[in-house]
Parts: C-alpha cells; structure tokens; sequence
C-alpha cells in the first residue's frame, strides 16, 4: 500500500510541480527515491507534526498539493488542531498521509497504535477520508488526491498487505465495490481489514452450514457510499462491517447513521476493535487475536445473525 502511495506520487510529481511532501522525520528507506528526483519539493519538518500540518496548509494555498506523512497518531492527533484549522477550516489541498493502521506498530505499543483516527477525520467539516485496502486502491486513491479540491486524509497500512483487487480495477472518490456476491448477508469492510474479511467470507462458504455473504470493499469511508448500503439494506439483508479501527466512529458507525437516518429496517453488527487502549505490547497478528479480531469471532457472529433471521 505504501509502495503504491509513494510510486504513485513519484510519477506524478515529474510532470506536476505542484506536488510537495514534508515528513516530520519520518520516512526513512520510503522517500530516498522522491528526495533524490526532487530535492527542493521534499521537507523534513523535523519531529514537529504541528508546525509540518501548518507548512502545508500554507503551501496549499500557495497553489501547492501538499502531502504530510507520518505515523498516523502523530499526523491525526497530535497536530488535530492544525489540521482542524489550517487544513480543513480553509479547506486546503492538504493531504495527511497516516502509516500504521490499527495495530500495524504493535511492537511499539499505545502510543503507535491508529485506532480512534478514521473517527477524528469524519468528524472535520471537508475532510475526504479514505481507507485502502490493498495496494489497487491506494494507487486509485493517490490519483484522486491530485485533482480533490479539499483537504483528504489517507489511511495506509504498514507494508505488505495482500492484493485483493485486479490491476485493472478502477476507483472513485466515494464509490464502493462489490468483490464476492451472496444473498444472506452482506460484509462491508474498508481499509487493512479488507483482506482479512474476504478470506472470512470465503471461510463461511466451506463451513458445515455455509453462510453466502456478499462482500464490499468501501475505500472512502467520507464521503460514505450511502447508496450501496440501502440497497443492501432494502433487500433485506443483514449488514456486518469490518474495519481495523475502534467500532466507534469508524465505517459501521457511519453505517449505523445511514440506516438510523433512513428509517431502514436492516440488522447492523459492526465488528472492529473494542473501545478500550491495548496496553500489551506484541505483534500485529498477536495485538489483532488477543483483541478479538479474528475468524472464529467473526463467523460466531455471522452465525447469530444469519440463524436469528
């Protein structure tokens, strides 16, 4: 995912001179190739998000495209006021790049952990908040980011994910898409949790009692592809969302608000990380199990909801 970002970026920066990049020292290995073709339009702020979130804002209305990247606790929180003001009030191209989605950094414990940040960024008027799930859509994603009017936050994994889309695959702001048909329920996941809920699903077909499950990937969770829901929805189908992220605030709370909001008479069940800090300290996969996001949870709650019906 962020090979693809950074890939991305790199090209488009060659013939686009509006491109900039400021990392609060952070980056190493990652930028190398961007600071060598550009030495002029990479900065290093140094371990200072504010002052980087501020930089940019001032860039973007310079007439720049300004991307900040950093780990997404320091990007989203520790500069919230700066990116509340300077980026979203003045609805600047500014564009946070966040690494390090869920338990990504596990081994660095709390502090690294991105749990409560897709809720921040929906939260900000003109913010665009988008969450990729394998590297297909941050390619798409990047590309949208060039031309968006507005401020945009960028959700990335760490390294490594699995592809989950063809290479041919294209993608809007806003739009969703339908990766596995089924009639019994339907599994809306978003970003690192992606690949994670199509391996589920496929899992529920090779069970005792097969559950058919459709599958959505939703790579913008602001704008929310309202539409898609509802249909679901109107088809009488139970709705489950997955995402590596706190269940508050996050994709199945912006599911719930379009289902509340609507009058719909769907069943819900978010499944995400619980609303409590993780003060183990272990690996990704290890941090994920001891907080319950796994397979056997997973189709336990399937099950429930598929049965009750």
């Amino acid at each position: 995912m962020r090979n693809a970002f950074v890939r991305e970026l790199l090209q488009r920066a060659e013939t686009d001179p509006r491109i900039v990049v400021i990392t609060p020292d952070l980056g190493f290995s990652v930028w190398e190739p961007f600071r060598d073709r550009f030495p002029d339009r990479l900065l290093n702020a140094g371990i200072a998000e504010q002052n980087a979130v501020g930089m940019a804002a001032g860039l973007a209305l310079s007439g720049h495209v300004a991307y900040v990247y950093s780990i997404i606790p320091f990007v989203t929180m520790r500069a919230y006021e700066q990116v509340r003001i300077d980026a979203a009030y003045m609805n600047a191209p500014v564009r946070l790049i966040g690494v390090g989605a869920g338990f990504a950094y596990g081994g660095q414990g709390p502090t690294h952990h991105g749990l409560e940040d897709v809720s921040l960024m929906r939260s900000l008027p003109n913010m665009t908040v988008c969450c990729p799930g394998d590297d297909i859509e941050a390619r798409e994603l990047t590309q949208a980011s060039f031309e968006h009017p507005g401020p945009m936050y960028i959700r990335l994994g760490k390294s490594g994910e699995p592809r989950v889309h063809d290479a041919a695959t294209r993608l809007a702001l806003g739009e969703a898409i339908e990766l596995i048909s089924g009639a019994q329920a339907v599994v809306f996941a978003s970003g690192t949790a992606l690949a994670r809920a199509k391996d589920w699903v496929l899992r529920l077909r090779e069970e005792a009692r097969p559950i058919e499950a459709a599958l959505v990937s939703v790579p913008t969770v602001k704008p929310f592809p309202e539409d898609v829901v509802l249909r679901y929805a109107k088809r009488g189908m139970p709705i489950i969302t997955v995402e590596e992220h706190s269940v508050i605030g996050g994709l199945g709370s912006a599911a719930a608000e379009v289902l509340a909001e609507s009058g719909a008479a769907a069943v819900l069940r978010r499944f995400g990380l619980p609303d409590a800090f993780c003060r183990e300290v272990g690996s990704h996969s290890y941090l994920l199990e001891r907080s319950g996001f796994h397979y056997d949870r997973f189709h336990q709650m399937m099950r429930g909801v598929c049965d009750g019906l």
